[in-house]
């Protein structure tokens, strides 16, 4: 079988190397898009296969030419082991969200957002690739089924392994969605923490940036301005009122939080 006894439409399908997953039945066309692992990122790439009584064709976009594979068992060998594959770089990812978390509950110094960002992206692809594949592999059972010399239940079991894919998928976006809430509420809560300690700080130096302000007033009549001791008494009134406030400042917290604790009791 060559190229030049196909049709133009079918050719153009066959050759583009970016064409989704689809079955053309008139044709006997199967053309799978699926995801590819490189150097941890994933690699979309279409396979096209014609099936031409009883033997499969591969499309090699490298040579421009079809290559036989051979009769069902060998598609069947070639197709299994390229989804084993997937399933296998699919379940990696799951591995490193993992640790990804770990990383995340150690406060590991490491580029959290940055591994989210690839492990989502890659999961996010993977899912939508399998997905459309996983509907163009299955018009493909269906037509091939009473085939002769075709095992339907060797090809079903692929058609399973890309549903599991699928589903680790989802399910390798949904921990990822679950930890980017978790890391930013905890983000959130150191943030918010480090804001109340510099809240109580400003608060603590209150008094004395208002006592510094009034005494600092260039004008007249100012308390011990003649007074050789005016700066002793000006310290001394300072630190007693640093201390009545910071009294009244802590018992009023401690009354919040006592008011909070009764309040989540009731």
């Amino acid at each position: 079988m060559n190229l030049n006894s196909l049709n133009k439409y079918i050719l153009e399908d066959i050759v583009s190397p970016e064409h989704p997953s689809d079955f053309i039945k008139d044709a006997n066309v199967l053309i799978l898009r699926l995801p590819f692992m490189r150097n941890n990122k994933v690699i979309p790439k279409s396979l096209a296969y014609i099936v031409d009584n009883g033997i499969v064709y591969e499309y090699n976009r490298e040579k421009k030419i079809l290559e036989e594979i051979g009769d069902f068992n060998r598609f069947h060998a070639k197709l299994d082991a390229i989804v084993d594959k997937i399933l296998k770089d699919i379940k990696d990812i799951h591995l490193k969200i993992d640790d990804l978390e770990d990383a995340i509950l150690d406060n590991e110094n490491i580029d959290i957002m940055n591994n989210w960002l690839i492990y989502k992206k890659n999961a996010s692809l993977i899912r939508r690739l399998v997905f459309q594949a996983y509907l163009a592999y299955e018009m493909f059972l269906i037509h091939f089924k009473k085939e002769k010399n075709f095992d339907f239940h060797a090809f079903d079991d692929i058609n399973e392994h890309m549903e599991r894919i699928k589903n680790l998928a989802i399910s390798a976006e949904d921990k990822l969605n679950n930890l980017h809430d978790f890391y930013r509420t905890k983000t959130d809560e150191k943030m918010n923490r480090n804001v109340y300690y510099l809240t109580i700080i400003s608060g603590i130096f209150l008094p004395l940036t208002l006592i510094t302000g009034f005494f600092g007033m260039n004008t007249g009549g100012l308390p011990w301005t003649n007074n050789p001791n005016g700066t002793l008494y000006v310290i001394i009134f300072s630190l007693i009122s640093e201390i009545l406030f910071l009294v009244l400042f802590f018992a009023l917290l401690k009354f919040k939080n006592r008011w909070l604790f009764n309040y989540v009791l009731k």
